[in-house]
Formats: structure tokens, sequence, C-alpha cells
């Protein structure tokens, strides 16, 4: 039905009926029609001399309807074939743009990913840093505590010692003053 409605559309309309003399129609002109579209022919003859252009009317019209339907039939094809050509291209560009834009979606993904760990990486970095910075001061502390305890302990030792070398000494100046000796036996091994 539509074939039949595109054919009647661009159908070509007789030639007029200003002819001019001793030229057939459509001999070195243009058969136009009533209707004027792109899709509209123009028939040139030039190899064909005038004197040779008379045929038979019922074969001249056979002839150009069949010529006329052949072409209107390779128009047709013609333009379905364009169209089909435009429908795949367009349908290419937008598969082309579907995959595009999920590219584009994975990349996006792909950094806002990367970028969150990255993120997560610095922060726990940063975390062990404070830790390991605490626990060195922890350490430093530990190991002031004890120094502090060590020599806390060197000056009791040493107090004590400084005692016991004052008793010792007073007890010996005792003993020198009365001539006397230490009850307890010194060396008990000679004795």
């Amino acid at each position: 039905m539509e074939h039949q409605v595109a054919k009647e559309a661009h159908a070509v309309a007789p030639p007029p009926n200003s002819v001019e003399a001793g030229k057939p129609a459509g001999v070195g002109g243009v058969v136009q029609s009533e209707n004027p579209s792109p899709l509209c022919f123009s028939f040139t003859y030039p190899d064909v001399p005038p004197a040779q252009a008379p045929v038979p009317a019922d074969k001249a019209a056979a002839g150009s309807a069949t010529d006329r339907d052949a072409v209107l039939a390779k128009v047709e094809m013609e333009r379905k074939l364009s169209m089909v050509k435009a429908w795949e291209e367009h349908e290419k560009s937008k598969v082309d743009n579907r995959a595009e834009q999920k590219m584009s979606y994975i990349l996006s993904w792909e950094n806002t990913k990367k970028a969150s760990i990255e993120a997560k990486l610095r922060t726990r970095e940063e975390k062990l840093e404070k830790k390991k910075a605490e626990y060195a001061e922890k350490m430093r502390n530990q190991m002031a505590a004890i120094h502090k305890e060590a020599e806390e302990k060197r000056a009791s030792v040493e107090a004590k010692r400084q005692e016991e070398v004052l008793k010792y000494q007073e007890t010996a100046a005792k003993h020198r003053s009365k001539g006397t000796t230490p009850k307890k036996k010194f060396l008990q091994c000679f004795g």
C-alpha cells in the first residue's frame, strides 16, 4: 500500500502541449509534472537525432510506463537502503554513546574507589605513626623511670655504704683509743 502511494506521489505527468516544431516531446527538454518534487526526473536524449524519435504510440507509452515503474522501483529501493543505512548509523552511534557512558562511569567508579582506599591507607598510616610515637614516648618514659629508680638505688647503696664505713671507722677509732680488739673473729680460718 505504501509503495503504491509513493508511486502516485512521484508520478511523472505527460508532457505539456507546447512542443517546439520539429522536436518530439521530451527530446532535449525536461518532462515536468504538475506537483514538482525532489524525485522528478529529466530525460534527455542527446545521441538521438530528431528524425529517429518517432516511435509507435502504444510502444512508447508501454515502454515509458515500464521504464518509469523501473526507475520508481529503483528510487524506492535506494530510499529504503538509505533509510536502512541511516537507521544502522543511528543505532551504532547509540551503542557507541552507551558504551562511552559506561566506560566513563567505570572510570569514575574506579577513581572513587581508589581515592577511598588511599584515604583509608593514609588514615591507618597516620594512626600507626601516632601509635608508634606514643609507644616510643611510653618506652622513653619507662627508660627514664628505670634510670631514676636505678639512681635512687645507687644513692641508697652509697648512703648505706657511707654509714657502714663511718660506723666501722668510729668502732675502729674506739678500739684504737681503748687499745682493744674487736670481739668478732676477723679471720676465723686461723684460729
